[in-house]
């Protein structure tokens, strides 16, 4: 497939002031092309405490192969099924990562990394951004 039917996939998370800042860096690094920059906000939590928020954008096709070829070592058809509770109104696919089995080099599905991809639709509408979705993740499986 030369092209890509998503616009653009974001990748999100916290490091809290227990953990490592590297090493979730390196968790999200996971699935980021080596080029692509990772951004840095600090916040405070409710109870002053630190917490970090690692964020990358990737936008172009090349990038977003990557990130689609990181997460075919996970179960895609059983996403595919649930492609009607992940796509909202939007046009955007959700997904959870694992941040430690990230952190630990796998791929799995689980609490710690958001992704979300805004999918191609024309017109766009669920029904059309679910389709799209199936094939870019059934190329992938």
């Amino acid at each position: 497939m030369s092209g890509v039917p998503f616009h653009y996939i974001d990748l999100r998370t916290f490091c809290y002031a227990t953990e490592d800042e590297a090493r979730v860096q390196g968790a999200l690094r996971q699935f980021l092309p080596d080029e692509v920059a990772i951004d840095r906000i600090e916040n405070e939590g409710f109870n002053g405490d630190r917490i970090v928020v690692l964020s990358a954008r990737v936008e172009n096709a090349d990038e977003i192969r990557h990130v689609l070829d990181e997460l075919a070592a996970i179960d895609l058809d059983a996403i595919r099924t649930e492609l009607e509770e992940r796509v909202d109104e939007n046009c955007s696919l959700f997904l959870r990562l694992d941040k430690q089995a990230a952190y630990g080099g796998r791929v799995e599905r689980g609490p710690g990394i958001e992704l979300r991809a805004k999918v191609e639709a024309y017109p766009a509408k669920k029904a059309a951004a679910i389709e799209n979705a199936a094939d870019a993740l059934e190329s992938r499986a």
